[in-house]
């Protein structure tokens, strides 16, 4: 049977890269914030939740817009826009991409932009039920690591990357037993909201098999 576990910690990010730098993004934004304040406005923002970002490389500055009440934020730039949103999951994935896109078709409404590359990242710290997170994954250390010393290892870490997906497991450095999963994918800019959330909740699913635990009901 797979081991149960809860996922107190999750995060989500979708980072959209656009066709080409729009430099009035930077420099002329007053309607685009107007825009997206009205926009946003259902979810109770208000001018406190409106942050002028000027620190970073040009392309990481801008405005970011606070969602406090769905512990998100949508931010635009010169290159990108990205949204951003704490304590997700599968239950409010519809409320999700809701916000996202009214957010999204504000900016794009004041600016034109066309996005040809999105970004995903799933965060989730996953707590066991009655086994020790390292008993999840041991089995995926490599018997030539393992073999270097005599004792067993307390923990480990494993990246797999390919040309549009990522995958990170990781003892959690934030929950007490607890395992650390992220899960990196690129997708081209005109697939839907729902294409994608579909494909992100087929990989979780196929690494919770593989891992061999199952998110508890």
């Amino acid at each position: 049977m797979p081991e149960i576990v809860t996922t107190p910690i999750s995060y989500f990010e979708v980072e959209m890269e656009y066709a080409s730098p729009d430099i009035k993004m930077w420099l002329d934004r007053v309607n685009v914030v107007q825009a997206l304040f009205v926009a946003l406005k259902p979810w109770d923002i208000t001018v406190d939740d409106v942050e002028i970002i000027t620190t970073g490389k040009p392309s990481e500055q801008g405005i970011r817009f606070k969602i406090p009440k769905k512990l998100s934020s949508f931010f635009f730039g010169p290159a990108y826009c990205k949204f951003t949103r704490d304590g997700t999951s599968w239950e409010t994935a519809e409320e999700t991409i809701h916000i996202l896109d009214t957010a999204f078709k504000a900016l794009v409404g004041e600016t034109g932009a066309i996005v040809t590359k999105r970004k995903t990242v799933i965060v989730l710290h996953a707590q066991p039920k009655t086994l020790q997170f390292f008993q999840i994954l041991a089995p995926f250390v490599s018997t030539k690591l393992a073999a270097l010393e005599p004792e067993p290892p307390n923990t480990m870490a494993t990246v797999v990357k390919w040309p549009k997906r990522k995958l990170t497991l990781d003892g959690s450095g934030q929950l007490a037993n607890g395992i650390f999963l992220r899960f990196e994918r690129e997708f081209d800019g005109d697939l839907s909201y729902e294409e994608m959330a579909q494909r992100l909740r087929t990989d979780e699913t196929e690494v919770f098999k593989m891992l061999d635990i199952e998110e508890e009901a």
